[in-house]
């Protein structure tokens, strides 16, 4: 079955090209010109992932990607004309994966669809060699049933907020650095990981109800990195 990517942009010729583009790498690509339309087909039809642009002619992409998120975690990629670092944290903030800045390539876009859905897939894939299971704390985290609990009540995580979760539960008392995490987890190296690794983290503490002076699981270690503590 082919993967299903909602293309959501008022400028018209840019969201006909990119599903042009999805469409010859195998991909059910739907253009959309407005949130509601596009909110719509979501609610009514299998998506495998969402390209949002930011400014949209009703809604914005910043409240289309927080309504989708009340129900839905396949990965969102933002799109913007904006090169604020305000606008890419916004986006993360509210449960974006990732964001690209026009103007761009169409072939970057198909590049980070693919790894997008790569690890979408990668999250919802229970196969025998995801056995393991961290706890910590009363914070349960299972690669098998890729499930995340804390104190016993489920926290529904994207597949990114899974992986670097997991990663920091998996090394537990050892202090990541931004750029380490940025490097494993969305497996590029950029000089903007740093506030996507942090937009991040501040996401999953959100999820978790951490306090952000005094939180107990993920912790700041300025200057250096991010830690969960063993014990």
């Amino acid at each position: 079955m082919k993967e299903t990517i909602v293309v959501v942009d008022d400028e018209k010729e840019i969201a006909d090209l990119m599903a042009l583009y999805l469409t010859s790498e195998g991909y059910e690509a739907h253009c959309f010109y407005n949130g509601a339309d596009a909110l719509a087909f979501i609610c009514e039809n299998r998506v495998d992932l969402a390209v949002l642009d930011i400014m949209l002619p009703d809604i914005d992409g910043f409240s289309l990607c927080k309504k989708i998120r009340r129900n839905y975690l396949f990965p969102i990629i933002m799109l913007t004309a904006k090169v604020e670092m305000v606008d890419k944290v916004t986006g993360l903030n509210l449960g974006a994966d990732d964001y690209i800045t026009k103007p761009f390539l169409p072939l970057e876009v198909i590049a980070r669809v693919k790894t997008q859905l790569r690890r979408y897939k990668t999250y919802n894939c229970n196969n025998a060699e995801n056995t393991s299971e961290i706890s910590i704390r009363g914070l349960f985290i299972s690669k098998k049933e890729h499930r995340c609990l804390l104190n016993e009540a489920e926290i529904a995580l994207t597949p990114l907020e899974f992986d670097l979760l997991w990663y920091l539960c998996s090394h537990a008392g050892e202090v990541i650095s931004s750029e380490t995490l940025y490097v494993e987890i969305w497996g590029e190296e950029s000089l903007e990981g740093n506030n996507t690794v942090m937009a991040h983290i501040a996401r999953l503490r959100e999820k978790m109800k951490e306090p952000a002076r005094k939180p107990k699981y993920i912790k700041t270690i300025w200057g250096v990195g991010y830690t969960i503590e063993s014990t």
